[in-house]
């Protein structure tokens, strides 16, 4: 076999978590961050938690917003169509 082919495994590296977690792991890196660990997840804490980085949420919750402001100016085609009848028979009744 090739000497030095693999990378150095290290037993014991310093994982640590932005909700200041730390625990330790065996690793090809040195020292570990991660944003999310067992002890911050929502699916093992039970809590919601939103982490949003990149804004991702917020431009959701904006496009979500202008959908329903359109949706409730915005009128159906047979509502629509009815308003039409509408003012047809009333003309027609006008002359």
């Amino acid at each position: 076999m090739k000497k030095e082919l693999h990378p150095k495994y290290n037993a014991k590296v310093k994982v640590t978590c932005t909700c200041g977690n730390t625990f330790y792991t065996g690793s090809t890196m040195d020292p570990i961050n991660i944003e999310i660990c067992s002890q911050c997840h929502p699916f093992y804490t039970g809590k919601q938690k939103l982490i949003d980085d990149s804004g991702i949420i917020n431009k959701y919750a904006k496009r979500v917003e202008s959908h329903s402001r359109v949706s409730k100016t915005k009128v159906g085609k047979k509502a629509k169509r009815a308003r039409q009848a509408v003012k047809k028979s009333t003309k027609s009744t006008k002359k």
